[in-house]
């Protein structure tokens, strides 16, 4: 299970990084090289006008396990957030992204971000993965950073992948206006799932059972108009998931005005379930 999160002196209030290992460490090895495993969560807006207006960032979450570093869902901002980070998170050392869906707020720093994992294209290295409608239909990526990394893999329902040392398998095909699919690994022997976006249908409680519970919540009251999930749809997933600990995120505007810290905190105390509600610059350690 992730380890309890510690303050950063020089961070903001909305920043938390990891203390410096008591172990001697070479010189030569970087700040980013000794944190471990971790998820950091390089921003918490959901739909448009939170990102539009960037009442929370949208850079999406950077993974490191066992040496392999992933970002998923770089949406606008993604590069300044890797730079505003403390310690600095390095784009170069990114051994993939993962796009989960090609909505704006999930892909919109994509370009930049493959060329700052290939060294603006002279080193072809990582891997992309993505739903096939973010690359052949309208694609998000722009035609001259295809061949920059290694390769560019399609996503599909149900499927396993690996990037070095990061193993993947991804959910069902998610009821949403774009090809979308969550996904599953294991952090340290913990299990970790991403919820994206998706309308809510029973079908998602299978694949999602494990440890901890990483869950997109854009409104607070329910609109079955929109493929999006609302509070009272995470409360239903989460009574029958039951996972260790779940984690809010991805909140959009009337989820902001609920304040999702004291939305978590009722869910917890009314499913005695551990809910936390992400902020911006957030990490868990493994």
């Amino acid at each position: 299970m992730a380890k309890r999160l510690k303050k950063a002196r020089d961070s903001s209030p909305a920043q938390l990084i990891y203390g410096e290992p008591k172990r001697t460490i070479p010189d030569r090895m970087t700040k980013q090289d000794r944190q471990g495993d971790f998820i950091k969560f390089l921003g918490t807006a959901g739909a448009r006008f939170v990102m539009i207006k960037q009442l929370r960032a949208s850079g999406g979450l950077w993974i490191s396990c066992k040496g392999t570093n992933v970002l998923v869902d770089p949406g606008p901002g993604s590069i300044v957030r890797c730079a505003a980070s403390r310690p600095k998170l390095d784009p170069s050392k990114l051994n993939a992204i993962i796009l989960t869906h090609r909505h704006l707020d999930h892909s919109g720093d994509i370009n930049v971000m493959i060329e700052a994992m290939t060294e603006g294209g002279f080193k072809k290295k990582g891997i992309v993965f993505c739903p096939a409608d973010a690359i052949y239909e309208d694609s998000v990526i722009l035609k001259h950073v295809t061949n920059f990394p290694e390769k560019i893999e399609i996503l599909e329902a149900n499927k396993s992948y690996q990037a070095d040392n990061f193993e993947f398998s991804t959910s069902l095909r998610h009821m949403h206006s774009a090809e979308t699919y969550g996904i599953k690994f294991k952090i340290n022997k913990t299990g970790v799932a991403l919820l994206p976006d998706t309308r809510y249908f029973k079908d998602l409680v299978d694949f999602y059972k494990t440890d901890i519970l990483i869950i997109s919540v854009v409104f607070f009251q329910p609109r079955p108009d929109v493929e999006h999930l609302s509070l009272t749809d995470v409360e239903l997933l989460l009574k029958d998931i039951k996972p260790k600990k779940a984690i809010l995120t991805h909140f959009g505007m009337t989820m902001l005005k609920a304040k999702p810290h004291i939305q978590a905190l009722e869910l917890s105390q009314k499913l005695g379930i551990e809910v936390q509600a992400a902020y911006d610059g957030m990490t868990l350690e493994f």
